[in-house]
């Protein structure tokens, strides 16, 4: 197809490919573990300590964030960049290592965390040797990215390629200070800061993965492939180039508030509050230009089960940047704290937002890679479906248990002394983590219904022109 020899599609089919694998092993990890917390009897089913909920958690978390969604945004940075450019990327050996360099990572961890090797710090689990593979994977990618824009064939960078920029960078900055360690042994280390220092670096990168490998990221994607399905111009250039800015300036400054009523001083924990809810702007300026984008497609979106995929993403996008402030504020933040009222939010976002805008984009992308029709737009349909009802069951179980633990664990007797004993709360949670699960099995199952359709899609023996042939989507002010 055109652009096949132009560009270097090879390695962008390889992520994709991956990006589903990745995602059905992911899904499968968290509704397994989600599974032992309902019946904790499967934590000791094969009688050793390989698949226990702590060995299997950080698992489940890095598999989705960076195995899947990591594997996503590298591919897709490298058609977007590409095809805006009009230029190849800058060396096909670099983005080959960038490929296998990053599945070597995942495969280390999914053998290091079951037996127990790990750091213990949120998304940062792995140890000190894998941290420096990432570091050279990391760099190699940003060298790919930024030469292929510095060679360009036009003036213009379009602003998905600045938020993937920005994604690139932060990411690497996080990861080399959050990752200081002295190593003790080949696979132990110690990290480099201590008490709250070591707590603050550690959200500051645990917000900022969020903020940056999880939402900037993904923005990028947003702003090209959105256009691209609906076929219309990005609703307004001008806003984007804002919500670019806002947002990279504010979300860096947002760690604190994982650690409101802790030992980090009062003015820290402040400033991270404010900078969140001033987040609250830029996040839904963004919101607004994605779906007021599709004004005037909305006839296609009753009919496109890919293009509503990303709409339903954009709304998620908007709920999980309201949520987030809200949960930020000090107030609320004492009840939800500690509670799977924080798991529900995480996951309104990492299931809502950019598991489903991931899989609008790849439904948009193979296809083109592979120069094949879809196999089943039907298929499409279900899966949207499938997943949509997992995310409600899963976000409004743990909405509802969340604020219950809350409530049951602040809740006292007349003489001072606590009405509920922690056992109390735990088997009042019961129901909900059975809803949870419920709710990860449907979103497993449309992974794998993707899987089935994306298989048969690049199988086909029927090669044909697919139209890709607008270089990058319309602008528009």
């Amino acid at each position: 197809m055109a652009g096949q020899n132009t560009y270097n599609y090879k390695v962008i089919r390889q992520f994709a490919i991956m990006t589903i694998v990745w995602g059905v092993v992911g899904m499968a990890v968290g509704v397994y573990i989600a599974a032992e917390l309902v019946w904790p009897w499967l934590n000791n089913i094969f009688d050793v300590p390989y698949f226990t909920f702590g060995r299997l958690r950080p698992l489940h978390t890095n598999a989705v964030i960076f195995a899947f969604g990591g594997s996503a945004l590298i591919g897709t940075s490298y058609y977007v960049v590409q095809r805006t450019c009009h230029v190849r990327l800058i060396s096909d050996k670099l983005a080959a290592f960038t490929f296998w360099g990053w599945q070597f990572v995942i495969v280390l961890a999914a053998i290091t965390f079951p037996l127990g090797i790990t750091t213990t710090k949120e998304y940062a689990e792995l140890e000190w040797p894998i941290d420096l593979l990432i570091t050279v994977v990391w760099v190699a990618y940003a060298i790919v990215f930024f030469g292929t824009i510095a060679k360009r064939k036009i003036r213009h960078i379009y602003v998905a390629n600045w938020f993937y920029g920005a994604f690139i960078i932060t990411i690497a900055i996080l990861h080399i200070f959050n990752n200081l360690e002295v190593p003790v042994s080949m696979w132990k280390s110690y990290s480099a800061y201590a008490g709250v220092q070591d707590a603050m670096v550690q959200w500051w990168y645990g917000h900022n993965a969020v903020g940056f490998f999880l939402t900037a990221g993904f923005l990028g994607m947003m702003y090209y492939f959105v256009p691209k399905q609906a076929e219309r111009p990005v609703y307004s250039y001008r806003l984007s180039i804002v919500h670019f800015w806002a947002l990279i300036f504010t979300y860096i400054w947002a760690g604190p508030h994982h650690l409101h009523y802790t030992a980090l001083p009062d003015w820290t924990q402040s400033l991270g509050m404010v900078m969140s809810v001033i987040l609250l702007a830029p996040s839904w300026g963004g919101m607004i230009n994605g779906i007021m984008t599709l004004s005037g497609a909305w006839e296609k979106l009753r009919t496109d089960p890919i293009l509503r995929f990303m709409i339903v993403a954009i709304s998620f996008y908007g709920m999980s940047t309201f949520e987030g402030p809200l949960m930020a504020i000090r107030t609320v933040n004492a009840l939800s704290h500690y509670t799977d009222w924080t798991i529900g939010h995480v996951h309104s976002g990492a299931l809502g937002w950019v598991a489903m805008i991931t899989m609008g984009s790849m439904y948009y992308l193979i296809p083109r890679l592979f120069g094949r029709q879809l196999y089943s737009l039907k298929l499409v349909e279900v899966h949207f479906w499938t997943s949509t009802i997992g995310v409600v069951l899963y976000i409004t179980a743990m909405w509802v248990s969340g604020i219950m633990q809350g409530l049951m664990w602040r809740a006292v007797n007349a003489d001072g002394t606590l009405t509920y004993s922690f056992v109390e709360s735990v088997q009042a949670m019961h129901p909900y983590y059975l809803t949870r699960w419920l709710g990860g099995v449907f979103f497993l199952a449309g992974m794998l219904i993707m899987a089935y359709n994306i298989f048969k899609t690049v199988t086909s023996s029927q090669v044909t022109e697919v139209n890709d042939a607008v270089v990058a989507p319309a602008l528009a002010h």
